[in-house]
């Protein structure tokens, strides 16, 4: 990997994840089939934010790794590791998931 993709990759993760959410805001408004493909989208965020992680951690690069220690101190400051945190973006989202279907 070089110094560009860890310079554009996350940038763009961000913006989508901020688009995302911004969308998200009338969620209550949206009818079955745009919650759906709003859950959709989450997790395809979702995947696309856990394989940036897993590549930064394996990587070498320093700043890969920076990276990395910013995000665990960060969380740890909530009291939660990455893993805890994708847990619970799973969770949340099978139970919006669960209220479509009822």
């Amino acid at each position: 990997m070089t110094l560009n993709w860890f310079n554009t990759k996350p940038k763009k993760l961000f913006e989508d994840y901020q688009s995302l959410m911004q969308l998200g805001n009338g969620y209550g408004k949206f009818d079955r089939d745009g919650k759906i493909m709003f859950i959709e989208q989450m997790e395809a965020i979702m995947d696309r934010y856990r394989i940036f992680m897993k590549r930064f951690e394996l990587s070498e690069d320093f700043q890969a790794q920076m990276t990395v220690e910013q995000l665990k101190t960060q969380l740890g400051q909530f009291g939660i590791t990455p893993q805890q945190m994708f847990d619970q973006m799973n969770r949340t989202l099978e139970r919006m998931k669960a209220e479509i279907e009822k």
